[in-house]
Parts: C-alpha cells; structure tokens; sequence
C-alpha cells in the first residue's frame, strides 16, 4: 500500500489515506465538478486498503465544513465500504469532526450515525478560537 494524498482546493478537500499510519484524513468542501472522477482514486484505496488490513485500528478523521448533493451520496458510499470492512472484522475509528455554528454538518454526522450503526461514529465538536 502506498500513501495517498490529494490536496485541498477551493472544491474539494484534503485528502491523506496513510497504509503505514492506518489513517484516513479527509479535510475541506466538497462539491468537485466531476464527483467520481475526483473521489475514484481515494475509493479504490479504501477497497484496496481494507482487504489487506484486519488487525490494525484504523482512524478516518472526517471534517467537511460543506459539501453537495453527489459528495452525500459518494459519503454514504465511503460509508458503506467502512461498514463492510468492519462485518468483515476491519477495527475502525471515525471521528466525524464539526463546528458547532454549522448545523448542517453537525446533522449529516448525526444522519451517518443513524443509518450506520455498526460504525464507531465519534461526533467531535472543533473548537473555533
């Protein structure tokens, strides 16, 4: 496995999928042109990732501060991969990060919780200074 980082632009965020670390950092907006196209390569990481993993927890720190109608559906994507891996006896810990002044984010973390309740779902408020 190999680290795999896309920076952060103006609509999209900053992704780090780290094999050795066992961590997955997604940071930013997300509403990309092309969907897909842009989260491909991070999708076939993740499945290329978690048949190989099984003893190692695994972090996904998750701090999207907006995000579109497709970047939900890819999320609850992303979403049922980490659920399969878990079935599959993958330890995994997401940390579903937000401000506290944007409520959107916080109920879209709460949504991931419902829907997913197998998945160890930490809401974390950010703390602005």
């Amino acid at each position: 496995m190999s680290v795999l980082i896309k920076e952060k632009t103006e609509y999209t965020p900053r992704i780090v999928m780290d094999s050795n670390k066992h961590l997955i950092d997604i940071e930013g907006d997300s509403f990309p042109e092309n969907t897909y196209d842009f989260y491909r390569p991070m999708m076939d990481w993740i499945n290329s990732y978690f048949s190989t993993v099984y003893n190692e927890i695994t972090t996904v720190n998750i701090e999207i501060n907006y995000f579109n109608s497709s970047s939900s559906q890819l999320f609850f994507d992303f979403f049922d991969i980490l659920e399969e891996s878990v079935k599959n006896g993958s330890k995994i810990v997401i940390n579903w990060i937000y401000v506290a002044k944007n409520e959107s984010t916080l109920e879209a973390g709460e949504d991931f919780c419902e829907e997913f309740e197998i998945l160890n779902i930490n809401m974390i408020e950010k703390q602005v200074v």
